[in-house]
């Protein structure tokens, strides 16, 4: 598995990988947007043929802060430690930066994931009613960065 920044190319690969992990369709224009700002924040893994496998899309949009806004892994590569690598390069990227807090969203019903984060010293910081487009809740949780 290699770690690389996202390139236009993977919006299909991406955008599957976020139909099928996080049951979310976004027009593929936005993950080229979102690209833009920061795109040291948008980190690819990929196979050995380079096919996109797993993604953190991290933004900024309050100053200090960074936003996990989607990142997923595709099913038949999770417990390989893909995740992991991701979140933590995506954690160090955050200290160059000098950022000072980290947030995300996840789904309640997801204990897998809420059980990952809570490994890298996330906690849930507030309840989001009707937050996902099925109308199910979601926490929005968070982390200070030494």
């Amino acid at each position: 598995m290699s770690l690389r920044g996202f390139r236009p190319s993977d919006v299909p690969f991406v955008a599957g990988i976020v139909a099928e992990a996080l049951q979310e369709h976004y027009d593929p224009s936005l993950y080229l947007s979102l690209s833009v700002d920061w795109p040291d924040g948008f980190l690819v893994a990929a196979d050995p043929h380079d096919v996109p496998v797993a993604f953190l899309l991290g933004v900024s949009q309050v100053d200090g802060e960074a936003r996990i806004l989607m990142f997923a892994v595709e099913r038949h590569h999770r417990t390989e430690g893909i995740g992991a690598l991701l979140m933590s390069t995506f954690l160090d990227r955050c200290r160059d930066r000098r950022f000072r807090r980290v947030t995300l969203e996840v789904r309640v019903s997801n204990a897998t994931a809420i059980r990952f984060y809570t490994r890298y010293r996330f906690g849930v910081v507030d309840l989001l009613r009707a937050y996902y487009s099925d109308g199910e809740n979601g926490y929005q949780m968070a982390r200070g960065l030494p």
